[in-house]
C-alpha cells in the first residue's frame, strides 16, 4: 500500500476533471480512474488492445483490470487473457462513505451524511462467484484496496423522498484506508478468522466475521470451491468445516 502514490493519483484526476479538455467522471467513473493511476501511473499502458479486448492496463508482462462490480462481464476477457497473461483483478471496496443527494432540477447539493455500513474484503465475495470457474487459475491474482468515499446518488428515485430506488452518479475516493492483495489461492486464507475453532458453521463463520449470515455463505462457498477448507459432517442442519492443511 502506497497512501503518497494515492493521493498523487487523486491529484490528477481531479486536476483532469476541471480541465475543459479532460475525460470527466461521466466518460469514465473516477474511482476507476484514480485506480488506474494508482497501479500504472504511465498512461502510455493503459487501454491497451489486446486478444480482441481492451485491457485497462497492460504493463508488458502482466494484465491488471480494475472492476467497480459486474464481474460476469469479465468472463470472456479472463478466458481470452489468463492462457496467456499473468491477470490481477482489482476490485476497490468502499470503506467508510458519505452520501451525498444532488437534486438535478436545482443543482443543490444535500449535506453529506456518513453510512452506518463499513465496507470489508468480505464484500468481495458475491463478485469472486462470478468468476468462480476461474478462481483456481494460476495466472489469476487480486488486489482489494478499501478505499473511503463519497457517494453522489441523484434524488431521481421513485419513492416520495426520491432516495430509493435513485442512481448513483460518482464516487469521489478521499483516502486509501488499507490494500489486501491475494497473490495465489492459498492467501485467502486470511479472510478466515483467528478466532474460529478448528471445526465451525457459517453462522461461527458470520459471528467471528461480524458479517451477515448470507455473505459468511457465499465467502464459505468459494473457499470450498478452492479447496482450502472442507465439509467435514454436520452440527444438527448446518454443515460443519475445517481449514484444509
Amino acid at each position: 500500500m502506497d497512501r503518497e502514490a494515492f493521493e498523487q493519483a487523486k491529484l490528477k484526476v481531479l486536476l483532469k476533471q476541471h480541465d475543459p479538455h479532460g475525460f470527466g467522471t461521466l466518460q469514465e467513473k473516477t474511482v476507476h480512474a484514480v485506480m488506474k493511476l494508482y497501479y500504472e501511473p504511465n498512461e502510455d499502458y493503459h487501454e491497451v488492445p489486446i486478444e480482441g479486448y481492451i485491457a485497462d492496463i497492460y504493463t508488458g508482462e502482466r494484465i491488471i483490470e480494475i472492476q467497480n462490480g459486474n464481474f460476469n462481464k469479465l468472463n470472456p476477457k479472463l478466458a481470452a487473457f489468463l492462457p496467456l497473461y499473468p491477470v490481477t483483478v482489482v476490485l476497490p471496496i468502499p470503506h467508510n462513505k458519505w452520501l451525498i443527494w444532488m437534486d438535478q432540477e436545482t443543482g443543490s447539493l444535500s449535506d453529506k451524511r456518513k453510512s452506518p455500513v463499513t465496507g470489508s474484503v468480505y464484500s468481495a465475495f458475491p463478485e469472486l462467484y462470478k468468476i468462480k470457474s476461474f478462481l483456481k487459475h494460476p495466472n489469476l491474482s487480486f488486489a482489494f484496496p478499501l478505499v473511503d468515499v463519497e457517494e453522489y446518488r441523484l434524488l431521481n428515485g421513485w419513492s416520495k423522498d426520491r432516495k430509493k430506488g435513485s442512481e448513483r452518479y460518482d464516487r469521489m475516493p478521499v483516502a486509501l484506508y488499507d490494500e489486501i492483495a491475494f497473490e495465489r489461492k492459498e492467501d485467502f486464507v486470511q479472510v478466515i478468522p483467528y478466532a474460529l475453532e478448528d471445526t465451525f458453521t457459517v453462522r461461527d463463520f458470520a459471528k467471528s466475521a461480524k458479517i451477515h449470515k448470507d455473505l459468511a455463505q457465499v465467502t464459505m462457498h468459494i473457499l470450498n470451491h478452492m479447496d482450502l477448507v472442507d465439509r467435514i459432517g454436520k452440527r444438527g442442519r448446518e454443515y460443519l468445516y475445517q481449514v484444509i492443511d
